[in-house]
């Protein structure tokens, strides 16, 4: 800005030659200087007082707007901020096929502890002990009289026990408030669930995790905000689950089994409707897992997914049915099944004499090893490998549990000719009853693979064809003629037409061998036969019937029985009719 000087000479100079007063000229540029000044003063403070104004109109605004969200909204409790305010611990539910809650949350508190701030530690010490009888008066004195700042000394606690700790009246004891994850069925699918515990920790809030099964199969989902708590629906029936358990439970301690396991799996779809694996346990108190030892004898071991077995005589619908399929036999094709069948220094031989020859059919019902092995010579073993291959055999079991992935079945190290006649008839190879039941599924099912799956479905694409339903209707007969009048028997009286084979092997040496008194009993069927909708596999681990004068630990005196109790309790529940009088044709089915 260019000041105006206050004795310009442009006019002081005239003005003198004029006679007049010079003092005027000043005064009047101090005037004027003077207004312009007030001018600019003015100006400025009314711009100052607008942006006031504004500022003081925008805070109100935003305060009348918070006002009016605050009393259009349900009033909470303030909480103070905390560190574990980021922790996320809703967990979505878990429910079965007719949304039955399987697993959910239940609100609950922690206890801990800040010594610095404990009053009389030696009688909080005391009546802690007195309350929860796992802790020690003498560890608990010790951390509450140490230099510790902070301890827990129960991670969930009951109402109960909250107020029972609240009437010591101890100020260093305090409680977080934290959700729990609750299996409100307990023992009832256990090994399905697996179980959850706490992963991050705060004082406020807890990480709930899953440690096992399904849990921590689909952790991700469970734990996902983003689906605003939709339930995660499995394939289980907990009704089914029930029985199955109850009937599986008495029947392995009635045929004194070390354990036993049973699955049942739709055929068309491969959902998984009921895996019970015995011992079991409660999800809600979950054992630790073994150190050593044998991991079967855990209660945490699922014995359907990863119990690998020899599962015997099941594997000879296999022989039977490739053979169909390659056009080498028909079912009235006979085999020489004269004893004992010699291979070099090997010698196979029959559980009874059956002969010099047996049908086709005849060496399924009658269980012939020998009849078997004949088969699998004339297919050969790149054929027989591929074919088994193309049921799952060879690769882990496909089904959502974290523990299926390491259940891979063992297979011989050199596939040779004796490797080939061994494995037609369950021998030399082991794999999981899961994987037995999805193999039936596709033999029975109209020779389409079929997977298992533990999540409800409404329907699936068929799987690449193994083989045609012509070899499958064969191979169905074939089953159903060892219940009428094979090792089956005691399943003709279930009321349902049902067809299987059973299977024994003798169980291996943990360093080689197999034992000659304990063995795996295993019945593999499906049922209604003339229009199969579910498999079901029982497996008893180290049955032993003693009924009669000497033991009887084969699976048509073990696993049969239980499974026809099964049947005969369960498929009613499933909506299937038994059949009153008359042919196959009675069985009538309603969609499940």
């Amino acid at each position: 800005m260019i000041r105006t000087p206050l004795r310009p000479l442009a006019r002081i100079l005239p003005a003198r030659l004029r006679g007049e007063n010079t003092d005027r000229i000043e005064a009047d540029n101090i005037r004027q200087r003077h207004e312009e000044m007030r001018d600019r003063a003015r100006a400025r403070a009314e711009s100052r007082l607008l942006f006031v104004a504004v500022l003081f109109l925008a805070g109100f605004s935003v305060i009348g707007a918070r006002m009016t969200v605050l009393a259009s909204s349900e009033a909470v409790e303030p909480q103070a901020s905390a560190s574990s305010a980021s922790i996320v611990a809703q967990r979505a539910n878990i429910v079965d096929r007719n949304g039955r809650v399987l697993a959910t949350n239940l609100i609950t508190n922690s206890l801990y502890a800040q010594p610095k701030l404990m009053v009389e530690p030696e009688r909080a010490a005391k009546e802690l002990a007195a309350i929860f009888p796992g802790l020690k008066e003498e560890r608990l004195l010790k951390d509450f009289t140490g230099a510790r700042k902070f301890l827990w000394v129960k991670k969930k606690i009951s109402p109960e026990q909250m107020q029972a700790v609240h009437d010591i009246g101890e100020p260093g004891l305090l409680f977080g408030p934290r959700e729990m994850r609750l299996y409100p069925n307990g023992r009832l699918a256990a090994h399905v669930l697996g179980g959850a515990s706490f992963g991050r920790e705060g004082v406020h809030s807890a990480e709930v995790i899953g440690t096992a099964g399904v849990e921590k199969a689909f952790d991700d989902f469970l734990r996902d905000p983003a689906l605003e708590g939709a339930p995660l629906r499995l394939s289980i029936d907990m009704t089914i689950q029930s029985a199955m358990r109850r009937v599986l439970d008495g029947g392995m301690k009635l045929m004194n089994a070390k354990g036993a396991t049973a699955v049942l799996m739709k055929v068309d779809t491969g959902e998984v409707v009921s895996m019970v694996s015995l011992p079991d346990f409660d999800p809600n108190t979950r054992p630790r897992d073994l150190i050593e030892g044998d991991p079967s004898d855990s209660p945490l071991f699922n014995r359907a997914v990863q119990g690998v077995y020899e599962l015997g005589s099941t594997f000879k619908i296999f022989a039977a049915a490739q053979a169909l399929e390659l056009k080498l036999v028909n079912p009235t094709t006979m085999l020489d099944t004269k004893g004992p069948m010699r291979w070099g220094r090997y010698k196979i031989r029959d559980f009874s004499n059956y002969g010099d020859t047996l049908s086709v059919t005849d060496v399924i019902v009658k269980s012939s090893n020998i009849g078997t092995a004949r088969m699998a010579l004339n297919i050969g073993a790149k054929r027989q490998k591929e074919f088994l291959g193309s049921m799952g055999f060879f690769e882990p079991s496909p089904v959502e549990l974290v523990e299926a992935p390491g259940a891979k079945p063992l297979l011989p190290k050199k596939w040779s000719d004796i490797s080939t006649m061994t494995v037609s008839y369950g021998h030399g190879m082991a794999a999981s009853p899961l994987h037995l039941a999805s193999a039936y599924a596709t033999v029975v099912g109209g020779g389409t693979l079929v997977k298992p799956t533990l999540l409800k479905v409404d329907s699936v694409k068929p799987g690449p064809r193994v083989m045609s339903e012509q070899t499958s209707r064969q191979a169905r007969e074939m089953l159903h003629q060892v219940v009428e009048r094979g090792t089956a028997s005691f399943m003709k009286g279930t009321g349902y037409m049902v067809g299987g084979k059973t299977g024994t092997a003798d169980k291996p040496k943990p360093r080689g061998g197999y034992h000659k008194d304990k063995v795996i009993a295993t019945f593999a069927s499906a049922f209604p036969m003339n229009d199969p909708q579910y498999v079901l596999i029982v497996t008893l681990d180290e049955p032993s019937e003693n009924s009669g004068k000497k033991p009887r630990r084969t699976a048509g005196w073990t696993a049969v029985p239980v499974a026809a109790e099964i049947v005969k309790r369960t498929a009613p529940l499933l909506g299937l009719r038994p059949i009153e009088s008359g042919p196959a044709t009675g069985v009538t089915t309603v969609k499940y």
